[in-house]
């Protein structure tokens, strides 16, 4: 009987085997292409070389494959600063033995399918955003060496099934949010009558035997050190609420002023099945025969389900699908469950809707549309000038995604503080009726294209100079000074705000848009409705990058010193005209506002060299900002004197453009 089951069960294996071996490859690559396409921002186009009509993934960049190319069996995208979210679809790369997605900008949960990836031997998440509960399947992960889910912003309790992990050696949980107990695995903890569940799924870290590294620093982790930990590092426990003496624990209001619960027992066992529950487990132990066809039923079931599955698969294959996690489908359910961190904008002031109501005079004072946002301007009671943008998106279209989104960018907005930067107010976020809403300071005198392009009078070759500065200050301060750094999604004149004495403020009033834009085909222009030029070379949306911030800074050098749009429509591209004019110092003059009587040629030629270095077709060309502003700052004189020696008249002319 046990030899005719061994044949049965070798035999139903193998069929599986037989039919799943086809299309493991092409379920690979569709798994990758739904990976790519829940990624909407990629700064170092690391996706450039991602095929998404090639059936073979292996000469995509970070894709290593096993030697016959047949399976994908790693994955390195790490230090990409890409942003999105991981897709459950990475577990259905079956033969992946290493995952490398470190130093990324990645957001949501960590899916529980990366659980399926059963030759996984090392896992690297570290360094991104990810929030939410670590799923209790990563431990199935038997061949795991390497975790490292440090410097996220993960919470809940760590799963006591990571001490499955018996060839587990490295694990990084540091700088999260992760509280509760660290599980041992003491078998006191559990009652007798559950004792034979424990021993046949041990859990908890002191079943861990080969873990040489751990580093559990700077959570939220209560109770005691497990007494089988004790070999590691007092700094691997350190930033936590533990109960020892360490003057780097965290503090009881920092806990939340609740004492750590108290522990009955402290440490695991290494002698963890008592003898007298062993004798008990042999007296109630079933009959082989009857073992073995459980065991018989258990792998038939298995082996239909997979085949099902399979046929399943391959009646899809043909079928392209395209999952886009911000759009919801027709059950009206995300794709991706994301956490939402409600502590994430509570030092960020928060304004009613009410409030915002009075100051807007019934939301009827608009300055400024689009299809996605609505721009009102106001005065709050006894405060400043506001401009406050509204989100026109129904609440049926608003998807976890698009709140994490929110949320986030409210927070990264509220951390800008510099005199040339627009600032953040706070925030309307209100259910009844559906609000989100964005209150900036306003800059009372309109945008800078408006002045250009509409305004009456000419402004003055010195102001014109003012202003570059005063943004190239702005841009050195967002892209040097900040950490992380952070960039202008649509850098044109219609966001540069000028203040009564034509003091530049920057104003990224659409960076919010990136996420709904996504799903829909890009026009690969910069700007809005001021700024209609294609990018050269680029028929994909530019990232919200440094690089395309300091790109379209060079297209707005040539705005400002030409007073000419940077339309594509009636009138030749911007760059394209001025190309002829910026490499001939007896041109050069010709790219001057011709409303503009008198200017420096000292200030034109370092405006020149500077535009050059922004437009400049080898992005390995690319200065930093911090380098095109000592540039301008160090060349271009802005005091008055300069303009009046050009002409007996300018005393006048200056006073009429003042």
């Amino acid at each position: 009987m046990g030899h005719f089951a061994s044949v049965h069960i070798f035999c139903l294996i193998s069929a599986v085997l037989i039919v799943t071996s086809d299309s493991f490859a092409s379920n690979e690559a569709s798994a990758l292409k739904t990976f790519k396409e829940q990624i909407y921002e990629d700064p170092k186009r690391i996706f450039v070389s991602w095929n998404l009509q090639a059936e073979n993934p292996c000469n995509w960049s970070g894709i290593a494959c096993s030697p016959d190319g047949g399976h994908v069996i790693k994955l390195d995208i790490s230090g990409a600063l890409l942003k999105g979210s991981l897709a459950p679809s990475l577990g259905q790369l079956s033969f992946l033995q290493e995952l490398y997605l470190h130093g990324n900008n990645l957001l949501g949960t960590i899916p529980k399918e990366l659980g399926l990836l059963k030759k996984l031997k090392v896992l690297d998440l570290g360094t991104n955003q990810l929030s939410g509960p670590i799923p209790s399947e990563i431990g199935s992960l038997t061949d795991i060496l390497k975790i490292n889910l440090g410097s996220n912003g993960l919470t809940g309790r760590l799963p006591p099934e990571l001490g499955k992990l018996r060839y587990l050696r490295e694990l990084r949980l540091d700088r999260n949010k992760l509280q509760g107990p660290i599980p041992d695995g003491d078998n006191s903890a559990y009652t007798s009558n559950m004792h034979r569940t424990y021993a046949s799924n041990p859990t908890g870290f002191c079943h861990s035997t080969e873990l040489k590294f751990a580093d559990f620093s700077y959570n939220f982790f209560v109770g005691k050190i497990p007494k089988c930990l004790d070999y590691l590092p007092r700094s691997s426990f350190r930033g936590n609420c533990l109960q020892y003496n360490d003057p780097k624990q965290r503090t009881a209001a920092q806990c939340g002023g609740v004492a750590p619960p108290a522990r009955s027992h402290s440490g695991g066992n290494s002698k963890h099945i008592p003898v007298q529950h062993d004798s008990k487990h042999q007296k109630t132990s079933k009959p082989s025969w009857l073992l073995t066809l459980k065991i018989i039923t258990g792998v038939t079931t298995g082996s239909l389900f997979i085949v099902a599955l399979i046929t399943s698969l391959r009646k899809c294959n043909g079928k392209s699908s395209i999952i886009i996690p911000w759009k919801k489908s027709s059950s009206g359910k995300d794709h991706v469950t994301l956490y939402i961190d409600t502590e994430m904008l509570k030092d960020v002031p928060s304004i009613s809707r009410q409030d915002l109501e009075v100051a807007c005079e019934d939301f009827s004072n608009i300055i400024g549309s689009s299809p996605d946002s609505l721009v009102y301007k106001g005065t709050m009671k006894g405060g400043p000038e506001i401009a406050v943008i509204s989100i026109c998106i129904k609440e049926e279209n608003w998807t976890d995604y698009l709140e994490l989104y929110f949320q986030r960018e409210v927070a990264d907005l509220a951390r800008l503080n510099h005199e040339n930067v627009g600032r953040l107010l706070g925030y309307c976020k209100e259910s009844s009726p559906f609000t989100r809403m964005l209150v900036f300071e306003y800059a009372s005198n309109g945008t800078l294209y408006e002045h250009l392009h509409y305004g009456e009078g000419c402004l003055s070759w010195t102001r014109r100079m003012n202003i570059i500065l005063g943004i190239a200050r702005g841009l050195k301060y967002l892209h040097s000074e900040l950490q992380p750094p952070f960039t202008i999604s649509e850098l044109n004149s219609g966001a540069v705000y000028l203040t009564d004495d034509f003091s530049p403020k920057l104003v990224d009033f659409e960076s919010w848009k990136t996420i709904l834009s996504r799903s829909e085909k890009n026009s690969g222009s910069i700007g809005n409705q001021v700024s209609q030029c294609i990018l050269p070379n680029s028929l994909e949306p530019r990232h919200l990058d440094i690089e395309s911030n300091i790109y379209a800074f060079g297209i707005l050098l040539l705005e400002v010193v030409s007073g000419r749009p940077p339309y594509c429509k009636d009138k030749e591209c911007l760059v394209d005209w001025a190309k002829e004019f910026l490499g001939s110092p007896d041109a050069m003059s010709c790219l001057v506002d011709p409303e503009v009587k008198h200017f420096a040629d000292e200030d034109l030629r370092a405006i020149c060299e500077v535009v050059n270095l922004c437009i400049h077709p080898q992005p390995a060309m690319l200065v930093c900002m911090k380098d095109l502003c000592n540039m301008l700052e160090t060349r271009i004189d802005t005091s008055v004197s300069v303009e009046l020696k050009a002409s007996s008249l300018a005393w006048a002319e200056l006073a009429l453009s003042s």
